[in-house]
């Protein structure tokens, strides 16, 4: 259990001294899920050059860019780790696509959040099984729907507390950090694409525009895709 004062301390302490800590009194049931972006190749840094006690996994939805499959097998190469993948069920997949084809997210909200429930959200659940804190690379200013999230939540629908050391960071203190540690990162990130997502439905976004609106822009609906409620 995290107590009160596990939690006030953890909000004094940095993000690196942040997640030393509940390393420390947590060495099970730790886990990190990466999307490979920027906060979480900030995040993989900090665990690896600590040798922090954390199972770190991924999700496959099998429509990523081909860049993401190069930047994990870089980071499993440059850290010396294994990034455990997960991928969806193969048979909802399939009976999604036959069904309703295999863009149908283009053509309705509930089909677009059908698609993100059986390539994300499933095999994120399936992955934090037997997990006690899931740390995430969550930013307060990156979403409305982040705006009012805590550096510790507990989430009760996954029984579980998730942990967001970068919730009160910035852009620009994620920049510094890529840059100061020289920590690799997808190389779309320098030609627009900001929130990176699926390749279908990630696009670049304009100097000043709000990175989220190149995810799903085809929508006026939250962009979410409900890993993160």
């Amino acid at each position: 259990m995290i107590s009160i004062e596990d939690v006030n301390i953890i909000k004094q302490l940095s993000a690196e001294e942040g997640l030393k800590f509940i390393s420390s009194k947590f060495s099970e049931g730790l886990v990190f899920s990466t999307s490979l972006g920027q906060e979480d190749q900030v995040i993989l840094d900090i665990i690896s050059k600590n040798d922090l006690p954390v199972k770190i996994f991924t999700l496959d939805t099998g429509r990523l860019f081909y860049e993401h499959y190069e930047l994990l097998a870089n980071n499993n190469s440059k850290y010396k780790t294994k990034i455990e993948v997960h991928f969806p069920n193969t048979a909802d997949v399939e009976r999604y696509v036959n069904e309703k084809g295999v863009n149908a997210f283009y053509y309705s909200v509930e089909a677009r959040k059908e698609c993100c429930f059986i390539r994300k959200v499933k095999p994120l659940n399936q992955a934090l099984k037997n997990a006690n804190i899931w740390i995430t690379g969550l930013r307060a200013e990156q979403s409305e729907n982040r705006e009012n999230m805590s550096i510790i939540e507990w989430d009760e629908e996954r029984m579980l507390y998730k942990y967001n050391p970068l919730i009160q960071w910035n852009y620009q203190e994620v920049l510094h950090y890529l840059e100061e540690n020289k920590v690799q990162e997808l190389p779309l990130h320098k030609k627009g694409f900001i929130s990176v997502g699926c390749q279908p439905c990630t696009r670049a976004v304009e100097e000043g525009e709000n990175p989220r609106n190149g995810r799903w822009w085809w929508e006026s609906s939250h962009k979410e895709c409900g890993l993160h409620r």
